[in-house]
């Protein structure tokens, strides 16, 4: 590889895998939608403890559990196209090579395509995490008992949030993912094509998380929440 394409690499591994504690110094100084909706799930089952009938509840947690087993198999479809390609021998990296791809080694090649099997694998991992924390928040939920201490229903919505949180986290990381996968295959174009895709992919997120219109809309309904 050139020198460019390590630069481009190592600028790729520095904000593929430095978002997420970028995203929590965001969160401390200015706020994050990821920071913002803690709050907001805290509250969500702070009021699912004090509801008698939970429906509301289970549909919004199955819709949730659906989306990630659709991400989680389309992902598992992607990194079986590219691992088909790169253990696919000559015939398949010259395949790649015709769709106008930069013209370099084989080597180079698997290491380029190994790149965008390393971001889906991970996805896949965070997928997978997802959906068992959401199995375990949607028993959470089935088990929550009728309790007329408001100390108790607190508690146990505290308690429920501390595992939906996570669950949703991992989610989040599992749909990054699809986004750096993405500027992992622009490198097979050059070098200068991956730092330009990174700079756009981290730069799209980052405005996503902090002043997206979303963003704003769910920051005011966290301030409203923490008032009651």
């Amino acid at each position: 590889m050139s020198v460019l394409d390590w630069v481009a690499l190592v600028v790729f591994l520095v904000a593929w895998l430095g978002y997420d504690p970028l995203l929590g110094l965001m969160s401390r100084r200015s706020g994050t939608l990821n920071a913002d909706m803690l709050t907001v799930r805290h509250s969500w089952m702070a009021a699912m403890t004090n509801r008698q009938m939970r429906l509301v509840d289970a549909q919004l947690m199955g819709h949730t559990i659906s989306s990630a087993s659709f991400f989680a198999s389309t992902n598992l479809l992607l990194i079986a196209a590219v691992a088909g390609v790169l253990f696919g021998g000559d015939v398949a990296l010259r395949n790649i090579a015709a769709l106008g791809a930069e013209v370099t080694t084989i080597k180079v090649m698997e290491a380029k395509l190994a790149l965008i099997l390393l971001c889906l694998a991970r996805g896949l991992l965070d997928f997978i995490w997802a959906l068992r924390q959401l199995n375990y928040t949607v028993a959470l939920i089935g088990a929550a008992p009728e309790v007329h201490e408001e100390a108790d229903r607190a508690s146990y919505g505290v308690a429920v949030g501390k595992v939906l949180n996570p669950a949703l986290s991992s989610f989040n990381r599992g749909e990054r993912g699809y986004y750096f996968a993405l500027a992992a295959a622009v490198w097979m174009f050059g070098s200068v094509w991956l730092l330009l895709a990174v700079i756009m992919v981290t730069s799209l997120l980052l405005w996503r998380q902090s002043a997206s219109p979303s963003a704003r809309a769910v920051r005011a309904a966290r301030r409203l929440l923490e008032r009651h």
